[in-house]
């Protein structure tokens, strides 16, 4: 790939970032609940954190960032260390589309089995589709759909 592939001609959307109080706690429950996978680490400074993504997605890759800090970077931040730091919720969330309605209702067995469903799975208007959530270690909400029509909304108005 050449230089000039890779370089930037427009402002993009690449990723949401949480605060965790345990990151390996974490990154265990994302990488088992989700579709998502560690696509980096880092430590530094500030404390440690985590890319996770979709495996293999490169192109227009999407990145949710989690950051576990050290006390005086995460008081600046208004997280206190060891503690939950809940920013997606009640009903603000992380939205992952799944193949099949099975795959919501595998999602929420498995997380009613861990007591971390948030929302029991249902039937919503057209454009939302089938969905369950379920919250993470940190309390933050993630919603799993099938049939949500965001991708193919997108690509009909833009495609």
């Amino acid at each position: 790939m050449t230089e000039n592939a890779n370089k930037l001609t427009q402002p993009r959307w690449t990723h949401i970032a949480l605060p965790v109080s345990d990151l390996e706690r974490s990154i265990e429950f994302y990488t088992t609940i989700t579709p998502l996978v560690v696509v980096a680490r880092n430590t530094d400074v500030n404390g440690k954190g985590a890319w996770l993504s979709n495996e293999g997605q490169v192109e227009n890759p999407f990145v949710l960032v989690i950051a576990e800090f050290i006390p005086e970077v995460g008081e600046r931040f208004g997280v206190k260390p060891g503690e939950p730091a809940t920013t997606l919720a009640p009903f603000a969330h992380i939205g992952i589309e799944m193949p099949n309605r099975e795959d919501v209702d595998a999602i929420a067995d498995r997380a009613r089995e861990l007591g971390a469903l948030q929302w029991e799975p249902m039937d919503m208007a057209e454009h939302i589709g089938y969905i369950c959530a379920v919250r993470d270690p940190d309390g933050n909400v993630i919603e799993f759909s099938h049939n949500q029509k965001v991708y193919s909304t997108i690509r009909e108005l833009w495609g």
